[in-house]
């Protein structure tokens, strides 16, 4: 079962949440800097697309926030925290940007831009 989440999440870039303790040095680091989590459901092919298109933007134009990418599938109750500890209703795919411990914007589907991180 690792294999195969680990061939599922070979082509995020940025950090991964995994466990509860990765959410709250996620969460803890929006105290530094801006985070920005991305859900993506792995077999579903919105949200493939919507993340190779974010990817995109974000390679093409950069950002200053630590990213993070959550893999809802596999990790489902890390992402009913997510909604739970910052108030965020469960979308998938979504961005959820965090700054200071809370949720400062989220979008999901084709809403889902850089534009989301820079506001």
């Amino acid at each position: 079962m690792a294999e195969k989440k680990k061939n599922r999440n070979r082509n995020l870039s940025g950090k991964k949440i995994e466990s509860e303790k990765d959410l709250a040095e996620a969460i803890e680091r929006s105290y530094h800097n801006k985070v920005a989590i991305f859900k993506h459901s792995t077999s579903c092919f919105i949200s493939k697309t919507v993340l190779r298109n974010f990817e995109s933007e974000i390679k093409d134009a950069g950002t200053n926030a630590d990213l993070y990418f959550l893999d809802l599938l596999a990790y489902r109750p890390i992402s009913n925290k997510i909604a739970e500890d910052l108030d965020v209703t469960h979308q998938s795919p979504q961005l959820i940007v965090v700054e200071n411990g809370k949720a400062v914007n989220n979008a999901s589907h084709q809403n889902i831009s850089i534009t989301q991180i820079a506001q």
